[in-house]
């Protein structure tokens, strides 16, 4: 663990503007907001599209280099994906052209020549939240949610060393259900790493923001008896909750493994403790400028 908390630097386009006083570029914050979201929302651009492309994936921050690093300290994110999607097929040509162009010759005609190095890899947005809380107020307008949600910006590069991907396919799979891969059959089979494909993200920049506690409505209308008389304010609290595992059709074992019982009850207390929690605590105060 890093001897100071780490952050990341603060560009235009990671910048929080509005209420940024929820905001925070610590990256233990931001790593564990990504690596317990159950799903990412990664966005690209295709070329010859007017649009930019998103798709849902799952991922985990970590570090193949130091796999005892923590969630405070400088970590990839790997994502998991098929070999031949068009994600994994832009960023395998990114790495080559921006290859070929490092490896490429100057101009020899004793002229000066200006280069400006650029990062390797396709660069993608990856976005996660967790929603916490339905936050009701006096009014409409004062409505609001309980939320942590994370940015990261970077640049995706496939992994083609065989030990990293094995190490990241086990990370990723241990992320949604934790030692949940040494219990099945592995390593992977030959088919089934040729149609597997891991993104390793390094990245640039990144920014959290969150929102706590209870409705905070307009004095006039807090002072409004008839209004509050009338209307319910407060918080339901929001948490994602794991049931019940139900066996599959070919199913033997007698009863849930302990590590999966353990992993689900555990992850449903945490999730409703971290709701209730998030209702009750003071909401940071909010920015001076909204703009």
């Amino acid at each position: 663990m890093p001897s100071e908390e780490l952050h990341y630097p603060t560009k235009p386009y990671s910048k929080v503007n509005r209420y940024n006083a929820r905001a925070t570029y610590a990256l233990k914050t931001i790593h564990e907001i990504v690596n317990t979201c159950p799903m990412l929302h990664v966005s690209f651009n295709v070329p010859d599209s007017p649009f930019p492309m998103m798709l849902p994936m799952i991922g985990q921050m970590g570090s193949f280099a130091r796999p005892s690093a923590d969630t405070g300290d400088v970590l990839e994110l790997y994502l998991h994906g098929y070999v031949s999607s068009r994600l994994i097929n832009l960023s395998r040509n990114k790495s080559s052209s921006s290859s070929s162009a490092g490896n490429g010759n100057g101009d020899d005609s004793g002229g000066t020549q200006t280069t400006t190095e650029q990062p390797s890899g396709l660069p993608i947005t990856v976005g996660a939240t967790h929603f916490d809380g339905l936050v009701l107020s006096l009014t409409p307008n004062s409505h609001s949610y309980n939320y942590r949600s994370a940015v990261l910006f970077g640049y995706a590069e496939v992994v083609t060393d065989v030990e990293e991907k094995l190490w990241a396919m086990e990370h990723i799979t241990n992320g949604v259900v934790r030692d949940r891969y040494r219990h099945t059959r592995v390593p992977p089979n030959n088919a089934e790493m040729q149609s597997t494909s891991v993104l390793r993200v390094t990245i640039a920049a990144g920014s959290a923001k969150d929102r706590r506690g209870m409705p905070s409505d307009e004095k006039y209308d807090r002072e409004d008896a008839a209004l509050v008389d009338r209307v319910w304010t407060g918080v339901v609290p929001v948490h994602y909750t794991y049931g019940e595992p139900i066996p599959g059709p070919y199913n033997k074992l007698d009863k849930v493994p302990d590590y999966l019982d353990e992993f689900v009850k555990e992850s449903n207390q945490d999730a409703r403790e971290g709701a209730v929690e998030a209702a009750t605590k003071a909401p940071a105060p909010k920015a001076k400028s909204e703009n």
